[in-house]
């Protein structure tokens, strides 16, 4: 069998049909430091075959004391099948968390929240099965639960297991979004097949994308609404937008970003190197990242006062452009816009980690493909503080459409 990047490396070569891909050998993983790889217990690691049906629950666990919800009664740490994001067939193994609510469940079992987290990293110790989870997820994820709503938080392909895991993947992250929900409902937990998806961030993404291959990719799984939250919209052949000016001599934690980008586009391409993008100063911090969370990026970039001018080369390579393309195009758009059920999308008016423009460009262009949408603007918030600003008028949006009410459609109002 082909190692991953042997694989990846076969995709660049040539433009791939899907005839193509069904002919490439299924991708099989072996532990790398290159993908921030460790081991974190024995829980994480699947050594028989993985089943042919994506979304088989393979095994689960009661969650560590040290990570649990105060608002949840049992708590488990999870292991199901799903499909694998590069090449849309062969079989991989993703992590995460399953959260029952406390007390009785109604009759039919508990309806299910699944929760696509934002950015942690990219190494295994980074996913919220291990480490648990930011105050702000566990004070949202803990409202849901006192709303009697079971919640699943898949970790994505690559965290916490071994391989790579790619951030917007868009296919990947929508894959394991959807097999989450298969691995919990109707089995001995008592979850309904009545579910909503949610995320922030790259989980805002993931949550899109989600509901985008539902259709087609799990129709088993009654979705009944979607929200995202800071959503990432990027539509073909289109200009991004003019930013704010950043004085790029200043010191700046937001590289952070940047060397993770790099370090997903070389788990693609083994012949990228730092050398590539970074200057001679930045490039020790930018290996020792491989093993670390997106918090401890940010504080290493601090510590070194590092800012765009010192870190960046002036233009990455011709090679490493031309990857960022090719990556762009293969993984980073939604596959349809029209949605077979309402969707929420919330937006920080001040955010620029996606440009608020663009989240409000995907209301607008997802209304005009057919998909009943709700949109919400939260002005003078950026972009974390759209998820608890938001909070209130997600339950709201979700109690409606659980109980097949009408949403408030902004579908008329006009964005310019």
């Amino acid at each position: 069998m082909l190692k991953f990047n042997q694989f990846c490396l076969s995709l660049l070569g040539a433009s791939m049909t899907l005839t193509s891909i069904a002919a490439q050998p299924v991708i099989h993983y072996q532990s790398s430091p290159l993908y921030g790889d460790q081991k974190l217990s024995a829980f994480y690691q699947w050594d028989q075959k993985i089943p042919d049906k994506a979304g088989t629950l393979l095994r689960f666990e009661p969650l560590d004391q040290g990570i649990r919800l105060a608002d949840s009664a049992d708590q488990y740490r999870i292991l199901f099948s799903s499909t694998n994001g590069i090449d849309s067939r062969s079989p991989t193994v993703v992590s995460g968390s399953l959260f029952l609510p406390k007390g009785k469940a109604p009759e039919g079992g508990w309806p299910l929240l699944v929760w696509g987290h934002g950015t942690v990293g990219l190494a295994d110790q980074c996913a919220p099965s291990w480490s648990g989870r930011v105050y702000r997820n566990a004070y949202y994820l803990n409202q849901w639960l006192k709303q009697g709503y079971a919640v699943v938080e898949p970790d994505y392909q690559g965290l916490g297991v071994a391989g790579p895991h790619l951030l917007i993947n868009v296919p990947q992250l929508s894959y394991n979004i959807l097999d989450s929900a298969r691995a919990v409902v109707g089995r001995q937990f008592n979850v309904a097949n009545q579910v909503i998806i949610a995320g922030q961030s790259q989980g805002g993404a993931a949550a899109f994308g989600a509901a985008s291959y539902s259709a087609s990719y799990a129709p088993d799984i009654n979705v009944k609404g979607t929200i995202a939250t800071g959503v990432i919209y990027r539509k073909p052949n289109s200009e991004r937008p003019v930013l704010n000016a950043v004085n790029k001599y200043q010191p700046n934690p937001a590289l952070a970003y940047q060397i993770l980008g790099f370090h997903v586009l070389q788990q693609y391409d083994l012949s990228i190197q730092a050398s590539d993008v970074f200057t001679e100063k930045a490039i020790p911090l930018v290996e020792h990242s491989r093993s670390q969370c997106v918090g401890q990026i940010f504080s290493d970039v601090s510590f070194e006062k590092l800012s765009i001018a010192d870190a960046l080369l002036d233009k990455p390579s011709d090679k490493y452009l031309a990857l960022q393309k090719l990556f762009e195009e293969k993984y980073s758009y939604y596959p349809t816009l029209k949605i077979n059920h309402p969707v929420f999308i919330g937006t920080g008016a001040d955010d620029r980690t996606p440009d608020a423009r663009t989240q409000v460009e995907l209301v607008k262009d997802a209304c005009e493909a057919g998909t009943q949408v709700e949109s919400h603007v939260y002005h003078g918030h950026g972009h974390s503080e759209a998820v608890p600003h938001s909070l209130n008028d997600a339950l709201t949006f979700a109690n409606k459409v659980i109980h097949n009410q009408p949403i408030q459609n902004t579908c008329s109002v006009k964005f310019e």
